[in-house]
């Protein structure tokens, strides 16, 4: 398979960044959009040129480091899969693929499609635990009783790896879908209840502070996550926000 990717390369942080375009060859099918860039940089480096700078980790959809920008699709145009899950068969020999990073204030480029994604980190950081003192024998996971309801749902919201899609998809790069998966996996647990008021408070002020934008419930985070988190975790931390706030 022969095609044409347009992919942004930037030296640094505050270096102009421009598209760049590298036709490619032998390209299978069955290759991971990974593998596929893998084989770009070998013959970069062959010819004595820079290699594409670009995360990953597991490749197996678990850490979500492999965040790209993909013909304009967080993750490209397959479903429910991150970067590294997507294969070279979801496109046409001949086609054009426009690769960049995510783009939003609070991800700001290190290098070509490499993003600083720390700001995720300081909102889970700001409360996204249960302060436990866990030292000595652990208490029993099945202690203490839970609706199945709502262990499937903290489950659901637990199963967010933190790649950004959300903040990529959304027009106002806003990290509620983020945040609201970490505070939701704990709002619905009894274990989580004794410092959910400063929970929810503490992220809602850490996310704006990083200077993601608001949401306006068009939908595209839910669409894009390769997790499938649902919007129903933005209106339950904007529940558990009104109550925090209003409590006398």
């Amino acid at each position: 398979m022969k095609l044409n990717l347009k992919i942004w390369r930037q030296e640094n942080a505050n270096a102009k960044g421009r598209m760049v375009d590298y036709p490619i060859d032998g390209i299978e099918g069955d290759m991971s959009f990974l593998e596929m860039l893998d084989v770009l940089n070998e013959s970069l480096v062959a010819k004595g040129e820079e290699p594409v700078e670009f995360d990953h980790d597991c490749r197996e959809g678990i850490c979500g480091s492999c965040s790209l920008q993909i013909n304009g699709e967080p993750h490209g145009p397959d479903k429910l899969v991150a970067t590294c899950q997507l294969h070279m068969r979801s496109f046409k020999d001949g086609d054009t693929i426009v690769i960049e990073p995510f783009r939003a204030k609070a991800f700001p480029v290190i290098k070509d499609l490499i993003v600083d994604r720390s700001a995720f980190d300081r909102i889970q950081q700001a409360w996204g635990y249960i302060s436990v003192n866990t030292s000595g024998n652990t208490i029993d996971a099945n202690s203490i009783p839970v609706e199945k309801s709502n262990a499937d749902a903290s489950f659901d919201a637990a199963t967010c790896i933190g790649c950004g899609a959300c903040v990529a998809a959304c027009k106002n790069a806003s990290a509620m879908l983020f945040t609201s998966a970490v505070v939701s996996k704990y709002a619905l647990l009894p274990q989580g209840e004794v410092e959910a008021t400063e929970r929810v408070k503490a992220m809602v002020r850490q996310m704006d502070a990083e200077g993601f934008g608001n949401c306006t419930n068009t939908g595209a985070c839910e669409i894009e996550c390769p997790k499938g988190i649902s919007l129903e975790n933005i209106a339950r931390m904007n529940r558990e926000f009104m109550r925090a706030t209003t409590k006398g």
